[in-house]
């Protein structure tokens, strides 16, 4: 039996199809007790019009000749076989698809003898049975029931046979395949939590990347299927995946945007302009003769921007000029002298934090431009302390998603395996894919 197609919701088996069937005209006398006729004897007697109500292409094995056999006793017992390869339709319930349980019938019966002409019987308890050892890529055969039942059509009542393979789908191909990919993933999705919020490159870069990712398992993983208009098990855990790595995202620009203020240089309004002109003039000379007396090396610039101050940012700054947001750090020994300037993202907040939060999902310009005055300030004091900010500092939203993410993550996933696991319906007899069943 193989191979099961969900895409075209069929499958296909070779099997030894056999009728028996009584006509006493043909019995006769003598010491043989059976006759094995040719196949051209079947167009001289009468025979069953079986047919498969559920087929779709079937076809007898004609290599190297027709697999055909009749025999006859003594009684007029006639035994028909041949060997038949088919292929028919098996309605599949994909909604717990990767470990869902399907039912493919087959049903057989006359295509013109009413029920008062023909009548078709199981012979016995053995009717339906498989050769030992016979193994599905993808499946279990758990169980074959088979029944009778008479179906109703316009010309008429008909006898009909029914076998029902029950399979069990194998999930051991989408565990590797998908499921444990998808965790890797989202974890790794969450590394981002651990780079410092200034990289922001590198957190869109890792976030975008496993979007793709994902995207390009979930294609593939739907290449095989049909396009149902419901969701399957496997679905849904791509959509848990795909939830989690956009919220890694949108985790990330809420950070940039409500706790990153500044991106390497201080923006300076207009009106503080002249304030600051003065302060470069002083700086200026300052710095001219640190360079002249120290030789500073080459890499700061001190020259005026409209718009910012541009400094290279060092964290160990000497000498403090007032309260100013610029400080100037000299050493007296003769290695080399730099200029420093020293920034923070994650300013003490003085408004209600709901207060802040509002501002920033409106907008608000005046707030902004508050949090970059903060942010660019060189030193804090705190209840008397001196207490220096650094640019990579860690936000308290990254810090409580390293928590909240996993943790959450953890507990979809238990639910969701002990859903679709443990909650497997029984077998049972489903309605016919026939219009009408009597029972």
């Amino acid at each position: 039996m193989g191979p099961v197609s969900e895409l075209d919701m069929e499958y296909s088996m070779d099997c030894y199809f056999r009728q028996y069937w009584r006509d006493q005209r043909l019995s006769f006398l003598g010491p043989i007790k059976s006759l094995s006729l040719s196949i051209k004897m079947l167009e001289r007697i009468w025979r069953p019009d079986t047919y498969f109500y559920n087929g779709k292409n079937s076809y007898v094995h004609t290599i190297t000749v027709p697999n055909k056999l009749l025999r006859i006793s003594q009684h007029g017992d006639i035994l028909y076989s041949m060997r038949l390869t088919i292929k028919a339709k098996c309605p599949m319930e994909l909604r717990n698809f990767p470990m869902d349980r399907q039912s493919c019938p087959l049903i057989l019966g006359s295509y013109a003898y009413t029920t008062r002409e023909l009548v078709y019987q199981w012979q016995n308890d053995a009717s339906v049975n498989f050769v030992p050892g016979m193994t599905l890529s993808q499946f279990d055969l758990m169980s074959f029931p088979y029944r009778n039942f008479t179906f109703t059509r316009r010309e008429g009542d008909f006898s009909v046979l029914q076998v029902s393979f029950n399979l069990q789908r194998h999930t051991g191909y989408f565990l590797i395949q998908v499921y444990v990919p998808c965790v890797l993933i989202v974890v790794l999705s969450w590394v981002s939590f651990w780079i410092h919020r200034e990289a922001t490159s590198d957190r869109v870069g890792l976030g975008i990347t496993t979007v793709l990712t994902l995207s390009t398992i979930s294609l593939d993983s739907r290449t095989d299927l049909p396009k149902v208009r419901y969701a399957t098990a496997l679905d849904w855990f791509l959509l848990m995946s795909f939830f989690y790595c956009i919220a890694t995202l949108l985790e990330f620009a809420g950070v940039h945007y409500f706790t990153k203020v500044g991106s390497g240089e201080i923006p300076i309004d207009e009106d503080e302009w002249e304030d600051c002109e003065s302060e470069e003039e002083i700086i200026g000379s300052i710095a001219t003769d640190l360079v002249a007396e120290n030789s500073i090396a080459p890499g700061c610039h001190l020259g005026r921007r409209r718009s910012s101050l541009i400094c290279p940012i060092y964290n160990d700054p000497a000498l403090n000029y007032g309260n100013r947001r610029t400080s100037l750090s000299s050493h007296i020994q003769p290695a080399p002298v730099r200029l420093t300037m020293e920034r923070t993202t994650q300013t003490e907040t003085r408004l209600p934090k709901w207060r802040q939060f509002m501002y920033c999902l409106m907008g608000n310009d005046k707030f902004r431009k508050q949090r970059q005055r903060e942010a660019a300030a060189l030193e804090l004091h705190d209840q008397g302390h001196h207490v220096t900010r650094h640019v990579n500092s860690v936000s308290c939203i990254d810090r409580a998603a390293r928590i909240l993410f996993p943790t959450s993550f953890a507990l979809l996933n238990l639910c969701y395996w002990l859903v679709y696991v443990h909650y497997q319906e029984d077998f049972s007899w489903r309605d016919s894919p026939l219009s009408s069943v009597n029972h």
